[in-house]
């Protein structure tokens, strides 16, 4: 009897796991599907980065290599020349101030008036608040050529058209950024808003001491965002800008490759190309840290 019992106790499989099923299997399954999440992201990654890679190497070539059929990954040559050559052909400097004082300029605005409309809807109750917020977020389904032509008129009437004011100012109210900054406003806890109101603080002091400091993942993201897209913005300044000192780096870039009809200098495009891209590069780097920061607590938030 007492064999026939240890037998079946040691027959009988373990609490918590299902028939056929151990540890051993289970983590096997978990590494499993951790290596095809990495390689698939890794593809993706690699895909994504071969057109970057490409203009980079294009940017070294000569002309020749350029049109050579088929076409060949290395330059047989790395020509640093070719940015010195389209710095002389181009006024780099000029397009490149022009767009780092429209964008700095512009991130800075919805910054400021994201975060104050972003604590307003969030944090203060005052009657119409959520109708007043959802009347300014469906501002975001209005295509921008709807309202291309009626701001092209205003932009007139106030004298900004071939100036930079008319590329700053109607980009300093978003209403994507006022979303995206409530909606992290909302999740902060309110006590410590209730212990500043008990020590005397007014609004503009909370949000300046106490909400603003805790929002810099948040605000990391928009400004990455907010900046790449006024610094990438083609449409809007090729409508109101005309004169050539006044042109951003994507006007600039798109004059220079039709400034040659035929045999377009394909390599002094991409390395006009790469010197538009690096500062993009350099603020992603540099807000790379709050904006992982944002999604890890955004996704706590959530969970919680």
């Amino acid at each position: 009897m007492n064999t026939i019992s240890t037998e079946a106790v040691q027959g009988r499989p373990a609490a918590g796991l299902g028939a056929g099923t151990s540890p051993m299997g289970t983590e096997r399954s978990r590494l499993l599907g951790n290596l095809g999440s990495w390689g698939l992201l890794s593809l993706g990654g690699i895909i994504m980065l071969v057109p970057f890679l490409w203009m980079v190497l294009m940017s070294f070539k000569s002309l020749d290599e350029v049109y050579t059929f088929p076409p060949q990954i290395l330059p047989n040559q790395f020509l640093f020349s070719n940015y010195a050559e389209v710095w002389d052909q181009v006024p780099v400097a000029r397009f490149f101030s022009n767009s780092a004082t429209v964008a700095i300029s512009a991130t800075l605005g919805v910054l400021l008036t994201s975060s104050l409309g972003g604590y307003s809807f969030a944090r203060i109750d005052y009657p119409g608040r959520n109708t007043i917020f959802l009347l300014y977020l469906s501002t975001m389904m209005i295509p921008f050529a709807v309202i291309m032509i009626p701001l092209f008129v205003q932009m007139r009437m106030l004298g900004w058209i071939n100036s930079l004011y008319a590329l700053i100012v109607p980009g300093l109210f978003s209403a994507w950024g006022t979303f995206l900054m409530r909606q992290f406003m909302m999740g902060i806890p309110k006590e410590l808003e209730e212990a500043a109101e008990i020590d005397g603080c007014g609004h503009f002091r909370i949000y300046s001491t106490i909400i603003m400091p805790l929002c810099k993942p948040v605000l990391a993201t928009l400004a990455i965002f907010t900046f790449m897209g006024f610094w990438n913005d083609f449409l809007w300044p090729l409508i109101v800008i005309s004169s050539r000192d006044l042109k951003t780096l994507p006007l600039g870039l798109a004059g220079f490759q039709q400034k040659v009809a035929l045999n377009t200098p394909w390599h002094l495009v991409m390395a006009l190309a790469v010197v538009s891209v690096l500062p993009i590069l350099l603020i992603f780097i540099i807000g790379q840290k709050y904006y992982v920061r944002g999604i890890v607590t955004s996704g706590l938030k959530g969970a919680a």
